[in-house]
């Protein structure tokens, strides 16, 4: 992901309004972010537990949403739908964010499990462990990777989306 201004990153939010976007606590390690290792950006907001942010970069430009979350699961294991790591229940919640344009104005609203911390972008990169006489795959890592930023980047593109 190239990298990002905390004014760029403000203005690409496009789910929210001025005001709402004016409150969002940026992470207190914004400046530190490692831009060539994320493949999009994502935080809990410092200054409101349930409310969190996610940018991509879609076709060029950067394109963020703000998320609502809901209190983690308590059943005993879940999986996020982004990064496909299944996790116990309570390090999965359930995601929602009001849709873009006329529809977010009805109160439409799209959402997801991810991880409750949104560590998705971590989590990929972990290797799983192998079994006795199992070898790992070639491009596995790639993989996994790719299919976490495609899944993010189709989420949040499905919540701006207009039409």
């Amino acid at each position: 992901m190239r990298p990002l201004t905390e004014a760029e990153v403000r203005a690409s939010i496009g789910n929210a309004d001025a005001e709402e976007i004016a409150q969002i606590g940026m992470p207190h390690d914004f400046v530190l972010t490692d831009w060539d290792y994320i493949d999009f950006l994502a935080w809990r907001d410092p200054e409101s537990s349930r409310r969190a942010v996610v940018v991509i970069e879609h076709e060029g430009r950067p394109r963020g949403i703000v998320l609502r979350a809901t209190d983690p699961a308590r059943v005993r294991s879940g999986m996020c739908n982004i990064c496909h790591t299944l996790q116990p229940g309570n390090q999965v919640a359930l995601l929602t964010a009001r849709r873009g344009g006329a529809k977010g104005r009805r109160g439409d609203s799209a959402g997801t499990y991810i991880c409750a911390d949104l560590s998705c972008h971590d989590n990929v990169r972990l290797a799983h462990p192998l079994a006795p006489n199992e070898v790992r795959a070639p491009g596995q890592a790639d993989m996994r990777l790719d299919g976490a930023r495609h899944r993010m980047e189709a989420f949040v593109v499905r919540v701006l989306d207009e039409s």
